[in-house]
């Protein structure tokens, strides 16, 4: 699954939140991208979103438009307000899409794009019936000659995996709940509002902490297959803009003092998973991970356990991370 992007063509379907970060994670590592769509937003707009980010702060190089194109640093980059279907990515010299619509997930829906010119996709988001890839943990599993469409899992299962899989090689994981405390997302109310599917998703994300939940945990048993229907858990939204929390609550197969578990990730994180988990011993806060470059920072002075087999374990995870995955399918 190791291919260098460096040559490749990136294509962005959707400018939000994911796409934009995205492109900037693309622009620090010398990967272009040629082609950005976008039916609801238009060019001017692009050009502003990108420039100003509230959380991640002011773009430092030029942005302009210039010929209906974004211009970013001097690499031109096209637009389109289409379809995904009636997308020229063939044109726009596309070898790879990054699905972030969140709408077209599924093996079925996201071939449009490879109808349209591309040669593969990532969605960035849990598939229904994709191949699911986390970095650090099956990345190993990827076959380039049929897996043309594959997904990069959620933000909350590139963070559980990675600490699950180091926990559950070294100690065995009889069963485990996990609950996300995670930072709001686009899709909440500033003030409370309708939401016919789920009634508390409607109440207002700056005043509130809102039980929700997630198909994380269970996505954990797809991409470790030995954990699946071991691993469920739920999610509390809460009221930060960046950088979420994992619990993991778990019963560990075979005993293991607290201190032999910060020894086996700290050796992960400085090992084998390199560069993908973290690990922390500073007295941190949320917002010191905002903008951190791990898919996974072990918080090792959070953590408790009960005795040697049940303990409570604790990481982070900052939307930035989540984007470079998803342009670093140099995992593709």
């Amino acid at each position: 699954m190791i291919v260098s992007l460096n040559n490749s063509a990136v294509c962005l379907c959707r400018f939000g939140r994911i796409g934009r970060l995205v492109l900037r994670a693309c622009l620090q590592k010398g990967i272009k991208v040629t082609a950005i769509n976008d039916p609801f937003i238009d060019l001017q707009y692009m050009v502003y979103m990108f420039k100003y980010d509230s959380t991640h702060g002011r773009y430092k190089g030029d942005v302009h438009q210039e010929d209906g194109k974004l211009i970013v640093d001097g690499q031109a980059i096209s637009v389109f307000h289409m379809k995904p279907a009636e997308i020229p990515w063939g044109d726009a010299g596309a070898l790879y899409v990054v699905e972030s619509t969140g709408v077209f997930l599924s093996i079925d829906k996201a071939s449009s794009h490879i109808q349209g010119g591309a040669k593969r996709v990532v969605v960035s988001a849990p598939s229904p019936d994709a191949p699911m890839f986390v970095m650090g943990v099956n990345e190993d599993k990827y076959d380039p000659s049929s897996m043309t469409i594959v997904s990069n899992a959620s933000c909350t299962t590139n963070c559980l995996a990675p600490l699950a899989k180091v926990i559950h090689d070294n100690f065995g994981i009889e069963e485990a709940l996990m609950t996300t405390v995670h930072a709001y997302t686009a899709t909440q109310k500033t003030v409370d509002g309708p939401s016919a599917k789920a009634w508390r998703d409607g109440r207002g994300a700056h005043q509130n902490i809102i039980p929700a939940s997630t198909g994380a945990a269970k996505a954990v048993g797809k991409v470790i297959p030995e954990l699946n229907g071991k691993l469920t858990g739920m999610a509390f939204r809460v009221p930060v803009s960046d950088v979420s929390v994992v619990d993991l609550t778990c019963r560990l197969s075979r005993p293991a003092s607290y201190a032999n578990i910060k020894e086996a990730v700290k050796k992960a994180a400085h090992g084998p998973m390199k560069g993908i988990l973290g690990y922390t011993e500073d007295s941190v806060v949320s917002s010191d991970f905002i903008g951190d470059t791990h898919s996974s920072i072990f918080d090792a002075g959070a953590g408790i356990s009960l005795n040697d087999n049940f303990v409570k374990l604790i990481s982070c995870h900052a939307d930035y991370k989540y984007s470079t995955e998803v342009e670093s399918k140099d995992t593709i």
